[in-house]
Formats: structure tokens, C-alpha cells, sequence
């Protein structure tokens, strides 16, 4: 007999808030340093037609002790670093970074008719990689693999994706913290998607139109935490687009301080005085 597989239900709905970051980019945020998103930290969103908004981007700063995933859904990012690297991304394109134990960088805005619309995600890194080697990467769309549904697809960033089908694919992104996960969902009016997945942290924000979870509505700007299971559906009446976030927890203490996720307050200490002396990332 065929054990039916269990539908992951929504135990918790976090709304995005209003925010300013860099040079005065209003952004929306969602963020939990109190490892209740683990592997996650934080999703800010970043959505105008107002240049004033976020014209001023986001001068040189450090980081380190994180991964960071930017993502452009229409408009651009020029990313520069310390290391070199120097690069833009734009529609569907995404850029990766391993802070490890330091990265100084800068990432400025380019607008197309529609203005802005782009999405930062940060993964905390486990205590043996905060202190390793600084790495980036750039991710084009054409490298980006798409899983299909009912009037519905998943655009695969990183991670392996599979629908109830059994069809998969894996993002070009292959190491990101926590064995993470991340897919980009687009729903027309009456789509479904219907995912197979046993992770232990399942996310979904809706940034587009609103979707159903299992009964429960998931309007546009709400993260929707998802209980244990093994088989996520997404529907949507009216159409929608959100990002989808799996992983496993690190279950490590977190001390968080502006750019810097460590493990211990003394370390967060430690890196401000590095980054006073000029040593940083060395």
C-alpha cells in the first residue's frame, strides 16, 4: 500500500517591513537573527518606479560570516569588490557571494522603464566556514533550469527542485549554505505548482498577486513559514510570483551586529577591530 505523501501546511505568515539600507534604498524586510529562519537571516526586497528611492544603491561596506544572494526581476546591480570582481547583472540574472571572513563591496542600481525590482537574500554560514576563503560568482538567466507545473513553472537558482511528477532540476548554484535552496514561482490565474520536498526550513515569500497553501491565503509580502511534510502545492485564483527558500538548519547561536553574522559576541568584536585596522580581509 502507497503511504499517501503529507501536504505542508502554513504554521506562520511574517509580513515584510518598510526599511532603509545603503545610501537611503527604501527596501521591504523580512528578517529573524533569532535562528528562526536557520539557514536564513533575512529577505529584503527592493521594488520602485521612484529613482529617489533607491538611486543612492549601496556604497563600499563588509561583510562577513554570511552568503548573500541577489536577484534581479527587472532593472540592474553593478556588483565590486575587494577581490577584483567587477560585474552586472540584470533581468532574471543573479550574483552570489561567500562572505567567509571578509568581502568589501559596493552594488549600484541601474533602472530600465519599470524601474527597480530586485531581491537580497542572506544565508547564515556554519561556524567552520565563517573565518574561510571570500568567493563570488555571477548567475545568468540562460543558466537557470525551469521545472513546469499546471499554468505554472519554477525557475531553479540553486538547489535541487522536483515536481510531483518526479521531473527535477538543480540550480547552477550548488553551494549555498545550509544545503540551500532557492527557486523563483510563477503562477497564472488557476495554476498550480506541486512540489516534492523533505526539508527541514521551507519558505515562501509572495511578491506578486497572492497564493493558497494548503487552504491558507498568502498575499502579496507575506512570508508563509511552512510546517513538516513531504509535498508543497501552491495554487493561485489570480496569479502570482514568489520565491521559494529550503534548507537545513545549522542550529548554531547567532550573533548578529549590522554587516557581521558570527557565532559569538566576542567574534563580532573581533571583527569590527579588524575592519578598524586594516585587516579585515586578510
Amino acid at each position: 500500500m502507497t503511504i499517501p505523501a503529507i501536504t505542508r501546511e502554513v504554521d506562520q505568515l511574517v509580513t515584510s517591513q518598510p526599511s532603509q539600507d545603503g545610501d537611503g534604498v527604501r527596501i521591504q524586510r523580512i528578517h529573524d537573527f533569532g535562528g528562526g529562519l536557520d539557514p536564513f537571516l533575512m529577505l529584503d526586497e527592493l521594488g520602485s518606479d521612484r529613482p529617489d528611492d533607491y538611486v543612492g544603491g549601496f556604497p563600499p561596506h563588509p561583510h562577513r560570516g554570511i552568503q548573500t544572494l541577489t536577484y534581479v526581476i527587472h532593472g540592474g546591480l553593478t556588483h565590486e569588490d575587494h577581490l577584483g570582481h567587477s560585474s552586472t547583472i540584470q533581468s532574471g540574472d543573479a550574483q552570489w557571494m561567500h562572505t567567509g571572513r571578509g568581502i568589501i563591496h559596493s552594488e549600484m542600481p541601474l533602472t530600465d522603464h519599470q524601474g527597480l525590482h530586485a531581491f537580497q537574500l542572506w544565508l547564515n554560514l556554519a561556524a567552520r566556514d565563517k573565518l574561510s576563503e571570500a568567493t563570488y560568482r555571477d548567475v545568468r538567466a540562460a543558466e537557470m533550469p525551469t521545472l513546469g507545473g499546471h499554468d505554472a513553472s519554477l525557475v531553479a537558482l540553486g538547489g535541487r527542485w522536483e515536481n510531483s511528477d518526479g521531473d527535477s532540476v538543480s540550480g547552477p548554484l550548488e553551494a549555498l549554505a545550509g544545503r540551500g535552496a532557492v527557486a523563483h514561482a510563477r503562477l497564472a490565474a488557476g495554476g498550480e505548482l506541486a512540489l516534492a520536498t523533505k526539508a527541514s526550513t521551507l519558505l515562501v515569500y509572495v511578491f506578486t498577486g497572492s497564493l493558497e497553501i494548503a487552504g491558507t491565503p498568502v498575499p502579496q509580502g507575506r512570508l508563509a513559514r511552512l510546517g513538516s511534510g513531504e509535498r508543497l502545492v501552491l495554487t493561485s485564483h489570480e496569479g502570482a510570483q514568489a520565491l521559494l527558500l529550503s534548507g537545513e538548519p545549522h542550529g548554531e547561536p547567532i550573533a548578529h551586529y549590522g554587516p557581521f553574522v558570527m557565532n559569538e559576541h566576542a567574534e563580532l568584536e573581533q571583527a569590527l577591530r579588524d575592519y578598524r585596522a586594516g585587516t579585515f580581509t586578510d
